[in-house]
């Protein structure tokens, strides 16, 4: 199970709205000029991310849980997003390269092929999405902020 903490922001009516710090270790690393995911890391988002997860028990704002995965379904998520565009690209590039004996029409073919992967890939997620599987599930909840007192004998 892949583990991963979260502070709350906001529960209401049974949703718990989450905030997630994005982990990346492109600061520690020394080879950031050529690395592919330094580059990646850059574009995407730069410090959170926000979710929303059902939680029956009242969560207080400001409070830690700890969210489980399971390593199947984040695999299978990869899988699709990363196959699909391929085996589009391959398969349509070798369907046009046949009918049409051109390198130009096999290049649109890989176009369409890659394209058209990445749409199936979307709408295939969008059925599946909501499965119990992928959904991430709560395991620990920590103490509220307010619940932990210090006392000091001075």
């Amino acid at each position: 199970m892949m583990r991963e903490w979260a502070t709350v922001v906001a529960w209401r009516d049974g949703i718990t709205m989450l905030h997630t710090e994005a982990k990346t270790s492109c600061n520690s690393c020394s080879a950031r000029k050529g690395c592919g995911s330094h580059m990646l890391n850059k574009l995407g988002p730069k410090d959170a991310h926000v979710m929303e997860i059902a939680s029956a028990t009242p969560l207080q704002p400001g409070q830690r849980i700890e969210l489980g995965i399971k390593e199947s379904s984040l695999l299978g998520s990869a899988l699709l997003v990363y196959m699909s565009p391929l085996l589009g690209l391959f398969l349509l590039a070798g369907l046009f390269q046949a009918l049409f004996h051109s390198d130009l029409a096999a290049a649109c073919g890989a176009l369409l092929g890659g394209v058209g992967g990445f749409i199936i890939a979307k709408g295939v997620s969008l059925k599946v999405g909501d499965c119990a599987a992928f959904q991430p599930v709560i395991l620990k909840v920590a103490l509220p902020p307010d619940a932990i007192r210090v006392e000091s004998e001075a």
